[in-house]
């Protein structure tokens, strides 16, 4: 059987489908956290209860009614930490932002398995967060379709015999649009997602194509190969996720539905392949392939720009696009204006090395104010 099952961002999507995985193979959840005491949350806490409960920023009633769970309850911003180093636990970080990257790194501290969805984690705190898992002696599996399909074509493999790893994008519900068609595209257009279901940051940085260039950052990070090693390519089914080309000329290719609850699974099951998702019918697959526009996308290549500077300059770009997506949301950004507020703001915060959390948590904060400034100043 399975460690027990802590879920960070037990509310959110990634949460609600690690829980679903829970109850499908009957796993133990030892603890359940979100940052607010939502009716949702209180409806998992008495689906498991067994888990111990975090809220992180409780508001109005939500201490008081929480406070009913007793003992199984943590008030406050260090629940999700404290929650994560519960020894000889699995943890699935699910927690949407920088916030999720203090859990992530408590995960490995304490030698637990950390199946990481917060990829700002890594964007954000890439060397802190290596240097934990190495001290910590944990493990770090990826829950990203497309870095678990990499994890998956490496098993078995050299890293040494890899000539580049392909990560694939959909291309988001813009795909094909020209530059001038962007300018006036509203935010619920940016957050019907063609094929996946998702949260509303990481699906307007997939219509941006922010996302494909954080997602190289965390292939960086996760496989130890160089960035011009890493190539991204448009493909809308989104059934392949992920390739990887070896020395011998040799491809391999992780398939499979857009279904984010196969790719949680492994992480959780690792190595197992339990029984799991609906049997799948290739003979329906069309696959088709294509190169990004980065003219009509500069986000992409602005974020890789990042990940190529490195040091505190991811941090700086993944705070930015933080609240850059958030101002677009609320009207208060054009779409166009997003990538315009992350180059500015990479250059305008000076670059430093990061050796700690405190690093990350302070350069993250200055880039928010230089981004928030700027996004005043077009309004």
């Amino acid at each position: 059987m399975t460690r027990p099952l802590v879920v960070l961002g037990a509310t959110g999507s990634i949460g609600r489908q690690a829980l679903d995985v829970a109850r499908r193979l009957d796993l133990p959840v030892a603890a359940i956290v979100s940052r607010r005491g939502s009716d949702a949350l209180a409806t998992i806490a008495d689906a498991f209860p067994e888990a111990s409960i975090g809220v992180a920023a409780p508001i109005g009633s939500e201490r008081e009614r929480f406070s009913a769970y007793g003992s199984r309850v943590r008030f406050g911003p260090d629940a999700a930490a404290e929650l994560a180093s519960t020894p000889g636990t699995i943890v699935v970080n699910g927690i949407v932002g920088a916030a999720g990257l203090r859990s992530s790194i408590a995960a490995l501290e304490a030698g637990n398995r950390l199946a990481l969805a917060n990829k700002e984690s890594l964007v954000a705190g890439g060397p802190v967060v290596l240097d934990a898992l190495r001290r910590g002696d944990g493990e770090l599996i990826p829950v990203d379709s497309e870095h678990s399909a990499v994890f998956q074509c490496l098993s078995g493999e050299e890293i040494g015999s890899v000539r580049r790893l392909i990560i694939t994008a959909s291309g988001g519900p813009f795909r094909g649009r020209s530059r001038d068609e962007l300018e006036n595209v509203s935010p619920a257009e940016a957050l019907r997602h063609p094929t996946w279901s998702m949260g509303s940051r990481i699906t307007i940085d997939s219509a941006t194509l922010a996302n494909k260039g954080f997602e190289v950052i965390e292939a960086h990070h996760l496989f130890g190969v160089a960035y011009p090693q890493i190539d991204v390519v448009v493909h809308p089914q989104s059934i392949v996720h992920s390739f990887v080309e070896f020395e011998d000329g040799s491809v391999k290719a992780q398939l499979g539905e857009p279904d984010m609850r196969i790719p949680i699974q492994y992480a959780i099951t690792y190595p197992q392949r339990l029984a799991g998702g609906s049997p799948v019918e290739p003979s329906s697959w069309t696959l088709t392939f294509e190169e990004p526009d980065r003219v009509a996308f500069p986000t992409l290549d602005i974020v890789i720009e990042a990940g190529v500077r490195g040091g505190s300059v991811p941090a700086v770009v993944n705070a930015a696009d933080e609240i850059a997506v958030a101002a677009f949301l609320t009207g208060r950004l054009g779409f166009l204006g997003i990538a315009s507020i992350l180059e500015q703001t990479m250059e305008r915060v000076p670059q430093v090395e990061l050796s700690a959390v405190e690093d990350v948590i302070q350069v993250d904060g200055e880039a928010r104010s230089v981004a928030n400034t700027l996004i005043g100043g077009a309004c």
